[in-house]
Formats: C-alpha cells, sequence, structure tokens
C-alpha cells in the first residue's frame, strides 16, 4: 500500500506523450533547448572532476556560487545577499522544497489555471488544497485581479506564479506583477514566482518578483539558460528568514546539490549574456515561423508568446486535447494536450519551439495536414 498523497497524485501529461511516443517521432512536446551547455561550463565541469571536487559540499550550496547569484538580483534588490540564495537540484526541487517548508495541511494554495503540472501537485503533497485562478486566453493569459479577489479565504497561504509563462509564454507587465504583490500584501500570503524561462523574453521585459516585499520568493534554473536540463541545477531566492527553513527541507531531500556542476556553472556565470542571446536570438526567429503557420491553419488561433519557448495554440475542432494529441501522435508528432495544465487549457496544445527549424517545419507540417483533414476545415491563406 501507498500513502494516499500518492495515489492522488497523477503521472505528468508531458510525460506520458514523451514517453508513449513511436521511434522517430518529431518532439515538440518536452520543454528543453536543442542546444548544449557552453563550453567554457563544460570544461569547468571535467576540470571540477579531475580536480577531485567530487564529494559533498554545504547544503545551501558553494558560497561563491551562492554570491554570484546574489549579485545577479542586486540590481533589483540591493539587500539581497547569499544568505538569501539556496542552490537546488533543479528549480523542481526549488518548488518542492518551497510547498514542503511554506504549505500546512488544510492550507489553500493559489495556483495558475493554465499552469505547469508540479504546482498542484506540490500542494497535495504538501496536504494544502491548490485553488486554480484563471489564466484566460481573452486577456492574453495574464492573472485577473478581481478574480483571485474572490478566490481567497482565510485558510489561503501562498499565491505560485509564473513569469515567462509555461505552456501560456505570457509575460507579466509591470502593473500586473505590482498588482499581485499588492494582493499578497493585503492577505498576508507569500509569492512563490516561478522564473525559469527570464532569459527568454521576446516582448516587453521580465520583472522579477525578488524583493518584492518580504515573503517572495524566487526559483529559478540554470537547466534553460545554460541549456543543461540533465545536470539538475537550479536555485531559488527568499527573505532570510524563509531561507532557514526551506534549507531543512532541501537538506532532508537531496543533502546538497552536484559539486562539480556548481563549479560548472559558477564559471558559466561570467558569460551568462553570451550564452543567452544566442538562444534568444534563435527562439525569437523559430516564434516567428510557428506562429505564422499555426495561425494559418484551419481551426487554429494562437495568442503570440511574449516569453519562453512554447506556442499555446487554441483549437475549435470537436474533439478532446488528448485526443488530438493521441491522433498527431500516430503521425508521428509529439505534442502536449493543453489540459495537462489545468482545466483552461482543455482546448489547447502546447507546442514547444525549442527544436531545430527542420523538426519544427516537418512537426508543423504533421499539424497542418491533421488540421485539413478534419471535417468542415479548409486551409487558411
Amino acid at each position: 500500500m501507498v500513502a494516499r498523497r500518492v495515489s492522488e497524485i497523477e503521472i505528468s501529461g508531458i510525460r506520458r506523450m514523451f514517453e508513449g511516443a513511436p521511434p522517430g517521432a518529431i518532439n515538440l512536446g518536452l520543454g528543453e533547448p536543442d542546444f548544449e551547455p557552453p563550453a567554457v561550463v563544460v570544461r569547468a565541469l571535467v576540470s571540477a572532476v579531475h580536480d577531485k571536487m567530487n564529494h559533498y559540499g554545504p547544503s545551501a550550496g558553494l558560497t561563491a556560487l551562492r554570491e554570484k547569484i546574489a549579485d545577479r538580483y542586486r540590481d533589483i534588490d540591493p539587500e539581497v545577499s547569499r544568505e538569501n540564495v539556496i542552490v537546488t537540484a533543479g528549480g523542481s526541487e526549488g518548488l518542492m522544497a518551497c510547498a514542503l517548508a511554506l504549505y500546512d495541511p488544510g492550507d489553500e494554495v493559489l495556483v495558475p489555471d493554465p499552469g505547469f503540472v508540479l504546482y498542484a501537485p506540490h500542494a497535495r503533497l504538501a496536504g494544502a488544497t491548490p485553488v486554480p485562478y484563471s489564466l484566460a486566453e481573452e486577456q492574453r493569459f495574464l492573472p485577473d485581479l478581481d478574480e483571485l479577489e474572490r478566490r481567497v479565504t482565510p485558510r489561503t497561504r501562498a499565491i505560485v506564479v509564473n513569469s515567462p509563462s509555461n505552456p501560456t509564454g505570457a509575460v507579466f507587465p509591470k502593473s500586473t506583477v505590482e498588482g499581485l504583490v499588492a494582493f499578497a500584501d493585503r492577505h498576508n500570503l507569500t509569492i512563490v514566482s516561478d522564473e525559469v524561462y527570464d532569459e527568454m523574453v521576446y516582448e516587453g521585459h521580465h520583472i522579477s518578483f525578488a524583493g518584492k516585499g518580504d515573503r517572495a520568493i524566487v526559483v529559478n534554473s540554470f537547466s534553460k539558460m545554460f541549456a543543461m536540463t540533465g545536470w539538475r541545477l537550479g536555485f531559488l531566492v527568499a527573505p532570510r528568514s524563509m531561507a532557514v527553513e526551506i534549507n531543512k527541507v532541501h537538506y532532508h531531500v537531496v543533502a546538497c546539490p552536484s559539486t562539480p556542476a556548481q563549479f560548472a556553472v559558477l564559471a558559466g556565470l561570467a558569460h551568462l549574456e553570451e550564452a543567452t542571446a544566442a538562444m534568444r536570438t534563435e527562439f525569437h526567429a523559430r516564434r516567428e515561423l510557428v506562429i505564422r503557420a499555426l495561425n494559418r491553419m484551419p481551426g487554429l488561433r494562437c495568442v503570440p508568446p511574449a516569453g519562453a519557448f512554447y506556442a499555446f495554440p487554441r483549437f475549435s475542432w470537436p474533439v478532446t486535447a488528448y485526443a488530438v494529441a493521441g491522433d498527431l501522435l500516430k503521425r508521428g508528432l509529439i505534442a502536449t494536450p493543453g489540459d495537462a495544465f489545468g482545466r483552461l487549457g482543455a482546448r489547447h496544445l502546447r507546442l514547444s519551439f525549442a527544436a531545430s527549424r527542420p523538426n519544427l517545419k516537418r512537426g508543423l507540417a504533421i499539424l497542418g495536414k491533421y488540421a485539413t483533414d478534419m471535417p468542415g476545415q479548409r486551409k487558411r491563406s
């Protein structure tokens, strides 16, 4: 017998599609850059291993790396220091450590709908109740502050936010960030802000929640910024009192983050802008390719993503998102059904454009053929 909290958690719809794909399928379902880590990062990892940096380190991470991460946020929060920083085993572990440290059984946690697949399960695993708030397509997937006021109760403990967003690509403008901070302050809520795509913005600017009040926690990851998803290294920045408590959970989950990977990232941070600029330029070009193609397909429409590397088109066909994704899988295209991200994703697909242009074109051709094959559909000019 397993614990009830585990039996109530389902495998992610992202993973189901990925693991059920036929050989040779075009993968537009999994969210990871098709780049490799910068050479300076790879060389530093090899050097760290050869130089015998292969043993346990501090639970919260190497002091030098925590200092460097704090430097990254000092322009927006002059008071931040290494004492606010915990190096984690990826952004996912950072989010889980926050949930276990902050949520009690009986608490409610506001989570975005559609939103990344981990937020609601993390709340449930901590014994709390996830309460979805809407990110509506007609509002360009931005939160409705009036609706949030209707969702909050005396049991609400925290709100999870994500900008740039997975799956929608929405980027919160300054007014939205300020409104969310004021809302959290009014109701004494902790903000858990997932900012792992902060280097991937194509319209406007990313505005971090770091330093916004004394109850905001930023979770980030090196997976996307250095194209090192398999290395599992991330970080969080939290008010000092919260960081101390989160670090207790972090220790009991992973003991400490990978020592050689930390040395590698430390070397890479001196070249961060160079590394991310190349990816950002390429993703921007791919975004344009994808949006043009999607908006020509019958039965599809797509709000252009302002950040991250996902398109979240809506379809008008009289079938479920899982049925569409399943049919596309049989045709050799991996796409993620939108309802994997919540009820409001039910008539959407998530397509990652973190894939090569040839693969994007092949995948979009499969989707376009499927769209025109649907009854009553004709290609738009």
